[in-house]
């Protein structure tokens, strides 16, 4: 058959930190599928273990010396049979014996060898032919925390969300012009303006938070009023990395302040109404449900997402859904390791009509697979960054998925 597996390497390379990672090939009798694997740098403590002991070197071995035997004979267009080869040979809940970034490289290689073998497209490979929605671009335009440091703002990211546009190609050139009006905003209010840049190409400039917002929001505005593109702000607070345990406090260092959990629920809730807020991204610490749930039952008509509450798992996300925290999930599909694992938790959030946001992580490859995922798993986000060839080589990719769909293409539905 055209796609049994011939061949599988493992090989370390570099991502957009220079941070060494893995990537794997595949190769089949028709085909090839060659995939990397991303790395975060705040990480929930509920993720799959990244990488065994002896990190990438380790998992390069254990490719060599229990992966490839195991899958080579295979068929690679039998996904959840790879996949759960896959645990089965770690034989363990948090993939602490293979790395869970290996089993995502491996999962997603032999996914695009499978496709390349029948020559179709990825996404129409996992989804079927009569696929044909595109997702809104979320994107990071100005940032602080983890990804940039030093005076910045507290606040890990301050995103743009299109929530209206006819075509995607609209939508992503809308976040462009936002991202060049945040920094023509800054410039103007900041002489000494460095134009310094955080992991994920967002501005890092020497500002408050709210001061951060208020220049998001009028770039906003004013892309919103020269384009047919409407645009929000959103946020990804990244609470966790603020929370003291010790203290159960929420430390704002920037800002010199400090909230319980009471105050930031008051502290958000303000920020969604003032500044009307498409989106906000962990406003709470990872083990906190209860106040996700308060939230969201608060605000209307912007999405609560949890990334580190949730980490892509279908366990915690089942535990979410009881008590009605957020209305949203971030899917990564490294946080759970393979493509069935990613599948099985957004076929659970789509049923309770949570939207899932098809993720990248701060330490990006240039692999375009997320684009194809975002498809193919019917997401109605993708939070892919806006400028620098990680995150640029994602959007690409949905130009010339919007251009392969042709007339058949269709923006999701976003209900915001």
């Amino acid at each position: 058959m055209s796609a049994v597996i011939e061949n599988v390497t493992a090989r370390k390379v570099f991502n957009s930190r220079g941070e060494e990672t893995l990537e794997i090939d595949i190769s089949t009798v028709e085909g090839f599928g060659r995939a990397s694997a991303p790395a975060g740098a705040s990480r929930g403590k509920a993720e799959v273990i990244s990488y065994p002991k002896g990190e990438v070197d380790q998992a390069i071995e254990k490719v060599e010396e229990l992966v490839a035997p195991e899958l080579i004979g295979r068929n690679a267009d039998e996904q959840e049979e790879i996949d759960f080869v896959l645990h089965e040979i770690d034989g363990t809940e948090d993939f602490r014996n293979l790395g869970g970034n290996m089993a995502y490289a491996v999962s997603l290689a032999t996914a695009e060898a499978a496709a390349a073998s029948y020559g179709v497209p990825l996404f129409q490979h996992l989804a079927g032919y009569f696929t044909n929605e595109l997702p809104y671009p979320l994107g990071n335009v100005l940032g602080g925390g983890k990804h940039a440091g030093g005076k910045t703002p507290d606040i890990q990211e301050f995103l743009v969300l299109p929530v209206r546009a006819e075509i995607f190609s609209d939508a992503a050139k809308a976040n462009v012009l936002v991202h060049q009006r945040v920094g023509s905003l800054l410039r103007k209010k900041d002489a000494s303006f460095a134009e310094g840049r955080g992991d994920e190409g967002a501005w890092a400039p020497n500002i408050k938070n709210e001061e951060a917002l208020e220049i998001v929001a009028k770039a906003c505005e004013e892309v919103s009023e020269e384009s047919d593109v409407k645009c929000r702000v959103g946020l990804d607070i990244a609470a966790s990395t603020l929370w003291k345990p010790k203290e159960e406090r929420y430390v704002y260092s920037r800002e010199g302040t400090k909230r319980n959990s009471g105050e930031q629920l008051d502290f958000v809730s303000s920020l969604v109404k003032n500044y009307n807020l498409a989106y906000v991204e962990d406003p709470f610490h990872e083990e906190d449900f209860e106040s996700f749930s308060k939230l969201t039952e608060r605000v209307k008509g912007c999405l609560v997402c949890g990334d580190d509450l949730f980490v892509t798992s279908k366990t915690r996300l089942a535990r979410g859904l009881k008590v009605g925290a957020g209305n949203a999930i971030i899917i990564k599909t490294n946080q759970v390791g393979t493509l069935t694992d990613a599948w099985e938790t957004t076929k659970l959030a789509k049923k309770a009509s949570y939207a899932p946001i098809m993720s990248h992580r701060s330490g990006e490859t240039t692999d375009t697979h997320l684009a194809h995922l975002s498809v193919a798993f019917h997401c109605p986000i993708i939070k892919t960054g806006v400028i620098g060839g990680a995150r640029v080589a994602k959007i690409n990719e949905l130009i010339r998925i919007e251009e392969v769909l042709g007339n058949r293409a269709e923006m999701s539905a976003l209900s915001l």
